[in-house]
């Protein structure tokens, strides 16, 4: 079966969140596709068999996923599998993805609403930094820092961070050359750190949106690797943008 690997919310090659696709023949177990997941041990690999996407980091399957989302749109539109929209069903819902005249992909995502939250006992520890707000989504915990200089220098305790009881820990500020900005820590699904979090920008969109009165924005992820999300409130659904580029493509023999 085909397999591939794509740089996703960039247009740089060994930039942005790696993800790999493979494109399914026949259904396998779950067990096996975990396997795969855990062998090539990037953040997602993403399944598709018809039009049926699973997710899975190198620990666990997951219910949402933007950059291997992403990457398996730009697979679907660079081998000329698809040229119009396309819906995926997922754990998450149905998702809509479409690539406009100029390349650019757009997915039709879930908005997470971010309610008040107490901080966690031995969060601002971990993280090494003193929150400025404290929210959650039905998936993750948002922290709100002073600064973005701030959310680019932290070393979080990674070990730490992994007694928070949340699939990961979006830290965020706003930004200086973009409207906001954001890493994402998620130990306890076996990704110390993801450089691009599509999903994370489901709540990022309708946080910052409140907070800047306004629907579209651009976020930017401080990660090592670093990436983009372009992102626009639509009601309870957030549309997420972005480029993706294809690194390797190839047979998985097993």
């Amino acid at each position: 079966m085909r397999l591939f690997i794509v740089d996703a919310f960039t247009d740089t090659a060994f930039k942005g969140n790696p993800a790999a696709v493979c494109l399914l023949e026949d259904p396998v177990p779950d067990e096996w596709m975990q396997a795969v997941a855990t062998e090539l041990g990037l953040s997602e690999t993403a399944f598709l068999l018809g039009d049926s996407l699973r997710w899975f980091t190198p620990k666990v399957e997951v219910t949402l996923c933007g950059h291997a989302t992403l990457a398996t749109a730009h697979i679907l539109y660079s081998t000329g599998a698809a040229t119009g929209p396309v819906e995926f069903v997922t754990a998450g819902g149905t998702l809509t993805v479409n690539r406009n005249l100029d390349g650019m992909i757009t997915m039709d995502f879930p908005a997470k609403e971010v309610t008040p939250a107490t901080v966690p006992e031995g969060l601002e520890k971990a993280l090494g930094a003193t929150a400025v707000r404290v929210g959650r989504s039905n998936l993750d915990l948002l922290v709100e820092l002073d600064s973005e200089d701030t959310v680019r220098s932290l070393a979080p305790d990674i070990t730490a961070l992994a007694a928070v009881d949340a699939r990961g820990i979006i830290v965020t500020a706003a930004g200086s050359a973009t409207d906001f900005v954001s890493r994402f820590f998620a130990p306890n699904v076996g990704v110390p750190e993801d450089p691009v979090t599509g999903s994370a920008h489901c709540a990022l969109s309708p946080y910052w949106s409140a907070r800047l009165s306004r629907r579209t924005l651009i976020g930017a992820q401080l990660s090592a690797r670093g990436g983009r999300v372009e992102v626009t409130l639509d009601g309870d659904r957030v549309h997420l943008a972005g480029r993706a580029v294809t690194v390797l493509s190839g047979t998985l023999h097993i």
